[in-house]
């Protein structure tokens, strides 16, 4: 008669079976009332953008008829998308590279001492002998007060006052900052921040030329690479070879390297209006072209081919052997030995730093120097006087001449006393050596790396592989 009032005895399991099938294709001349059947449970269909303007991967489609084809509307969307995700990007890393920059380019000599030390004890002889004949033939009972005369100082053929030193303060230039003790990249920001000639929005120098580069290569780059492995395949039963990526990379880096002159000549020219070199980078690539060897110039002189080759060769290949072989060696999987993958990770970046830096900072040092027509060029930090002749002078110039922190000042000696070179005592042989001078970023880069390993590692895809920095 009476009935419960309860829900659960009418209730039903239901089918907890799930199934993931795509969803079917309709072709375009069917009428949009048609439906597919349905599958038993439920059905998850993959929605895809057809536009993704982020999506950051250009690649190649392929056409049974015409075979490999480019998608140039695909690869407009992913440059328009990587050119604002980069912009934002370089804006924050800028003030570190811009100071790690003017880092790797400041000269630090040895010995902060005179360097005309036989012409000025000279010239200081000839004038104390003249003041000398002047007080012989001066009247003793004159009481007019006599003064010695002006003491004169080294000037060259054309007037200008020589520089005893680079510590010296009154023969520096206005637009050279001060060369003082730097304790790493962040010190150096503070420093070209507070320089009365240069201040906070010289550390944005040379921006749109940098994110151009970055996004040219993060374009460029992958293109080649799938065009090389279309080229090149690699036969299924054996891994992909590391040739490709290592010449995508490479490839890339020269095509670009006008490009990286520019943004190194940008950031390494004064701030102020009447001793800038250049305007921007359109009036920077065209004075280059014209003065310093045209175009052929920019990329095969010795001081510029050399130099981007060793470089973008040392880097993607540390970058894609070094993980290879540290895995091999020790036997380590993700799968057996998570955290000991992301150790080995760590240790393969801060061991491609160590191998790139001294090519980095010979480029750097290469890339002020003038050539052809052009002016000498005036960079706003202590740059050698002396040109470099190449590669292996720059880095021996760099370890032999230079020291790590700030130049010693020695005492003037007489004339014909040969001078001493600052005794090692209480320094390191790394702090009296240039060999700090061509490691300047070291721990910034170390210190990266190791964030986007962990990043990698606990928020990232499993399957990216090593972090490519």
């Amino acid at each position: 008669m009476t009935s419960s009032g309860s829900l659960r005895d009418t209730y039903s399991s239901p089918n907890s079976a799930w199934t993931f099938q795509p969803s079917p294709i309709i072709p375009p001349n069917s009428s949009s009332s048609s439906s597919s059947p349905s599958a038993p449970g439920r059905e998850w269909s993959m929605r895809v953008n057809a536009s993704p303007v982020f999506d950051l991967s250009p690649s190649l489609s392929y056409d049974e008829a015409y075979g490999v084809k480019l998608d140039v509307k695909g690869m407009v969307h992913s440059f328009i998308g990587t050119f604002v995700l980069q912009y934002g990007g370089t804006a924050i890393a800028m003030p570190w590279e811009v100071a790690k920059i003017l880092l790797q380019i400041q000269w630090n000599p040895r010995v902060g001492g005179s360097l005309k030390r036989q012409e000025e004890s000279t010239l200081e002889e000839e004038l104390s002998e003249d003041s000398s004949d002047e007080a012989y033939f001066q009247d003793p009972t004159s009481s007019s007060p006599t003064f010695p005369p002006p003491k004169l100082r080294h000037v060259d053929e054309k007037g200008y006052i020589v520089r005893k030193s680079v510590l010296e303060e009154s023969t520096r230039p206005e637009y050279v900052i001060p060369l003082t003790n730097t304790n790493g990249i962040w010190s150096m920001i503070k420093k070209i921040a507070r320089y009365r000639n240069e201040g906070w929005l010289s550390l944005w120098k040379g921006l749109l030329t940098s994110c151009i580069i970055n996004t040219l290569s993060t374009t460029i780059q992958p293109i080649l690479q799938e065009v090389l492995i279309s080229i090149f395949p690699s036969p299924d039963t054996s891994p992909p070879s590391l040739l490709i990526p290592i010449a995508s990379h490479l490839v890339t880096g020269l095509l670009l390297s006008p490009l990286d002159l520019v943004r190194t000549r940008l950031i390494c020219q004064s701030s102020m209006p009447r001793h800038r070199t250049y305007t921007g980078p359109i009036h920077a690539l065209s004075q280059l072209i014209q003065y310093e060897g045209g175009i052929k110039g920019l990329y095969f002189h010795p001081h510029l081919f050399i130099p981007a080759l060793l470089d973008n060769t040392a880097r993607p290949f540390a970058n894609y052997v070094l993980p290879v072989l540290i895995a091999t060696r020790t036997g380590i999987t993700p799968d057996t030995h998570p955290f000991l993958v992301v150790f080995g990770g760590i240790i393969a970046g801060c061991l491609t730093n160590v191998i790139v830096s001294p090519f980095e900072t010979v480029r750097r040092r290469l890339q002020i120097q003038s050539r052809g027509l052009a002016a000498e060029f005036k960079a706003c930090v202590e740059t050698r006087p002396r040109p470099y002749h190449g590669v292996v002078d720059a880095m021996w110039r760099i370890i032999t001449e230079e020291r790590s922190e700030i130049p010693v000042m020695t005492e003037r000696l007489p004339t014909g006393v040969p001078e001493k070179e600052p005794e090692d005592t209480d320094e390191g042989w790394i702090t009296f050596s240039g060999i700090g001078q061509l490691y300047h970023g070291f721990g910034l880069n170390a210190g990266a790396v190791i964030a986007i390993s962990l990043l990698t590692a606990f928020g990232g895809d499993e399957e990216s592989g090593w972090t490519e920095l």
